[in-house]
């Protein structure tokens, strides 16, 4: 009952950024194996992949932070169509095996066994 009166003092905006998350957190444990947590609110929805990669949606599409433009002082993002999850997912998975291959301290220990 909870879920319905937070949903109905939702925004149409923030439904369908927190809908989006949601489907991409899905799409990256049962496609790649990799958790992670999904939050929303005033108007956007962030996907907590690991430290270092967070997911931002405003229910149209999907952003992340990829690398740093020293020259230009600014961070450098990545996009993609929240219409598009799958796509989304394996793109993320992507640059969260690139990140955390260059860093395996912070990599996450596999859960296979734990099943």
């Amino acid at each position: 009952m909870q879920d319905q009166i937070t949903a109905a003092s939702m925004t149409g905006g923030e439904v369908r950024a927190a809908l989006a998350a949601g489907i991409l957190r899905d799409v990256l444990l049962k496609r790649h194996g990799i958790s992670s947590e999904a939050y929303e609110g005033c108007e956007l929805a962030l996907v907590s992949v690991r430290v270092g990669l967070m997911v931002w949606c405003d229910g149209e599409r999907y952003w992340w932070r990829t690398t740093w433009n020293a020259q230009l002082r600014q961070a450098v993002y990545a996009w993609h169509p929240a219409g598009d999850p799958h796509r989304a997912a394996d793109r993320v998975a992507l640059f969260y095996t690139e990140i955390t291959s260059s860093d395996p301290a912070t990599a996450e220990p596999s859960r296979e066994g734990t099943r």
